[in-house]
């Protein structure tokens, strides 16, 4: 069911709630899954299986297995146990857009359980069509094909949430001292590159150099600071943002410098993009130059950030006032306008993430 209606000045009416949703990408959870999983990422755009089977290569190294549903299951946990602990208990689900369980299972199961009105955490802190309308439409769409959806409307995004940047530079400065090394060292934010076409219509990378910017200043990082992006895809005709990490860490190994941090910014947990494009393909790129690399943690179940998305809930709700954020962008509205982040024009061979 839309909310579009109930939209004034990027703010939504206080509504009450009755159970949440936390609505995310998927993985495969086995070998057996890979293949079917990748399918349904690249539904629609020619992707030959044979392309497709690369990328599955890249899930068996780690057994066929995506970390991100067992990340998925103790965020989940974690916001159940946080919302207890405030007296707001309620049903919760959990939906992917590329795997079981799917938008229209959770808000089946949503309906089943005789819910109303669901608040909806999506696992993504900045805005694109991929991090954002995508998973609005999808949303949108599964309500509409289902008869008597619960009415959803999610958090805002979160980017220059007090409490996300925070819990961003707590996990630097945990690892910093994990690592030995201090806050002058080199370090490189990344987060997932999108097509520049895509980037044209949203403030993505804008969001992404503010919250940079703020980071840095909340660990008290003195040395060179950069962002870089990763995990690009499609044919290489077509331009994506740059500069990718590899070649970063390169230009920074041939500056002189011996070591650098690197910091999965636009990630909320260690999912695949992380643990292959960052510790497997950015650590060889690393020792190759000469680089001892150190990679922070993302947010995860950090206690800081779990507490936000409640708080985002409750603000959501209406029994919260105040709407925090640092920069100066200012808090993201409740609900994008139409328009916002359209849909990319998606050229043959075109792949989707990983997760």
């Amino acid at each position: 069911m839309s909310e579009l209606a109930d939209l004034q000045d990027g703010v939504m009416p206080p509504r009450p709630f009755d159970s949440w949703l936390l609505l995310s990408f998927g993985g495969p959870d086995g070998p057996d899954d890979v293949m079917p999983f990748l399918r349904n990422v690249t539904a629609g755009r020619g992707v030959p299986d044979e392309r497709l089977a690369e990328v599955a290569e890249q899930y068996l190294m780690f057994g066929g297995r995506s970390p991100i549903n067992d990340q998925n299951r103790a965020l989940r946990s974690a916001i159940d146990a946080e919302l207890d602990r405030r007296g707001h208990r309620m049903p919760s689900a959990w939906g992917n857009r590329n795997w079981s369980p799917t938008v229209p299972e959770a808000l089946t199961e949503l309906r089943d359980a005789g819910c109303e009105s669901t608040v909806c955490v999506v696992t993504s802190a900045f805005s694109s069509y991929s991090g954002c309308r995508q998973y609005l439409d999808d949303l949108d769409r599964a309500a509409a094909e289902l008869d008597g959806a619960p009415a959803v409307r999610r958090i805002r995004v979160f980017w220059n949430h007090p409490e996300f940047l925070g819990a961003v530079a707590d996990r630097v400065t945990e690892h910093l001292a994990a690592a030995g090394l201090d806050t002058s060292v080199a370090t490189v934010f990344t987060a997932h590159s999108i097509p520049v076409s895509q980037a044209a219509t949203c403030d993505y990378e804008e969001q992404l150099t503010e919250a940079v910017g703020l980071v840095s200043d909340l660990a008290g990082l003195t040395g060179r600071v950069e962002l870089a992006y990763q995990s690009r895809s499609g044919p290489p005709s077509v331009p994506w943002l740059e500069p990718d990490i590899n070649d970063t860490l390169r230009g920074i190994a041939a500056d002189g410098v011996h070591d650098v941090l690197v910091v999965p910014l636009g990630f909320v947990s260690d999912h695949m993009e992380v643990i292959y494009d960052l510790d497997t393909q950015a650590a060889a790129s690393a020792e190759e130059a000469g680089l001892r690399m150190a990679r922070a943690p993302s947010v995860g179940t950090h206690p800081r950030f779990v507490a936000m998305l409640v708080d985002l809930m409750e603000e959501a709700a209406g029994s919260r006032s105040g709407r925090p954020s640092l920069g100066i962008a200012g808090p993201r509205p409740d609900r994008c306008a139409a328009g916002c982040c359209p849909a990319p024009q998606r050229p043959p061979g075109a792949r989707g993430g990983r997760a």
